[in-house]
């Protein structure tokens, strides 16, 4: 049993109702077993994974908290860092590597069959790992003192809202919060909460969802389709997956603002960046700033001349896209993005062309086009089955059959592009927030139009979260 939409509109309501009719002394433990009730329903033989993992990561913290010796310190962290790392490469790589190694093999001429072995992927294991070094090294760094409540800290890795595919938080963003005595939020929180969900599911079910379908078809039999179509096909899945992962965001953050949590920015406006640079500072933010601060700075940054920078990005980039997926087509999209880094870095246009935190300008309209003209191209990779899938589908653009492309994905990509844009131009110019200014009637009005428009368009076959694989 897995939760779909429409039992987690059930799930939601009743805990936040019990968690705000309960004494504040039962609410985190509460949240902690609705935590693991929504984990466990997408496998219960995974729910003592996460027990363990929790309880051997709360003991960590203690023991780097009372630990004198620096030497001591260091390898508690090592080898609570290693045991993350060897529980996502068991079930994750394992057979990335495994098969990797038989196809090295092979090329050697050795008679090496297929391997048989396949482990369950824990879902959101990706996630849970890099917090749950972020809480280790911070703690080692003191930036945090340990908590002492096991309750909080298991809550912190195990928080339902954000569970499965994110936000990545750091502990200084959550435990605070957890250990504060959370007041009921008031109307305008309970606003701004119902609207991101709305959002959420509007970007998720209309954009998303409807996007998916064109996207699948043209990487499934890419000759089939003429140039337009095959391009149709790569702006779908850059939709697609846009819609997908700001919605899930979108609908974490406004869960968890009716639970007393405010989650940070996920995403804001990556299409409309004008740099590579300013894109990996606006799409998904948790994880782009996680590798900066614990894997980029710790290599060096930008601190050892032009070029150990651009080797650091070209590293930082590709373990980012390892840790996407366990194929080599996710490591060849990150090496692509660490090299345009590094480019930009090498040549200036990075800091030369970077609008992630300023209004937009007529001048950015090249750079922008540019920019998310590379980001597609690098999504066939991301999003193609095997290499044999990302080779058919550039060749369908390098070498096209035709122009042709049936009008109905024409018909259907256009007006889902417009819309997508026209909700990052407003929050570009007048910020997130600005529904939340809105009046009371007009923020209902907003929720009704995309409570229409998420139920004219919820008929279709559900379609999973992107990154529920990762």
């Amino acid at each position: 049993m897995t939760f779909n939409s429409l039992q987690y509109a059930v799930f939601l309501p009743v805990v936040i109702f019990v968690v705000w009719a309960i004494p504040k002394r039962f609410r985190n433990p509460f949240l902690l077993a609705a935590s693991y009730a929504f984990y466990g329903s997408w496998d219960w033989r995974f729910l003592g994974l996460i027990v363990l993992s929790t309880a051997i990561g709360y003991t960590s913290g203690r023991s780097l908290e009372s630990a004198q010796s620096p030497v001591r310190r260091k390898q508690i962290l090592i080898s609570r860092v290693v045991m993350n790392l060897a529980v996502l490469g068991v079930f994750k790589y394992f057979d990335f590597f495994v098969d990797s190694g038989a196809s090295v093999l092979r090329v050697f001429g050795g008679d090496v069959s297929n391997p048989t072995v396949r482990i369950l992927l824990p879902i959101g294991i990706s996630f849970m790992t890099f917090e749950e070094i972020s809480y280790a090294v911070d703690v080692y760094r003191g930036k945090l003192h340990a908590t002492n409540r096991i309750v909080d800290y298991a809550l912190f890795v195990a928080f339902f809202p954000k569970l499965v595919a994110g936000p990545i938080l750091r502990p200084q963003e959550l435990l605070p919060q957890i250990a504060d005595d959370r007041p009921a939020p008031d109307a305008d929180r309970v606003r701004e909460g119902l609207l991101l969900i709305a959002i959420g599911l509007f970007k998720k079910v209309v954009i998303a969802d409807s996007m998916a379908r064109i996207a699948d078809e043209v990487f499934t039999g890419p000759s089939a389709f003429g140039l337009i179509g095959v391009l149709a096909g790569v702006y779908a899945f850059a939709f697609q997956i846009y819609g997908d992962f700001s919605g899930y965001s979108d609908i974490a953050r406004g869960s968890s603002l009716l639970l007393g949590f405010r989650l940070p920015e996920n995403f804001r406006q990556p299409y409309l960046s004008n740099s590579i640079t300013a894109f990996w500072q606006t799409w998904h933010i948790s994880l782009s700033s996680w590798l900066r601060d614990y894997l980029y700075i710790p290599l060096g940054g930008n601190r050892r001349g032009t070029r150990r920078t651009m080797i650091n990005l070209f590293i930082v980039m590709a373990v980012g896209g390892l840790w996407h997926g366990a194929a080599w087509t996710f490591v060849v999209w990150g090496v692509v993005h660490g090299t345009v880094l590094a480019v930009e870095r090498a040549t200036g246009y990075g800091s030369r062309h970077n609008n992630a935190d300023r209004p937009l300008r007529w001048s950015d309209l090249g750079p922008t086009l540019l920019t998310f003209h590379i980001t597609c191209a690098a999504w066939i990779l991301f999003r193609a089955s095997s290499w044999s899938q990302a080779r058919d589908v550039v060749s369908a653009i390098v070498q096209p059959s035709g122009l042709s492309a049936q009008a109905n994905r024409i018909f259907l990509l256009v007006p889902v592009a417009l819309v997508m844009l026209g909700i990052d131009l407003a929050q570009r110019r007048y910020g997130e927030d600005v529904p939340w200014r809105w009046s009371p009637l007009r923020q209902g009005l907003a929720v009704g139009v995309i409570a229409g428009c998420v139920a004219a368009f919820s008929g279709a076959a559900t379609v999973p979260f992107i990154y529920f694989q990762f």
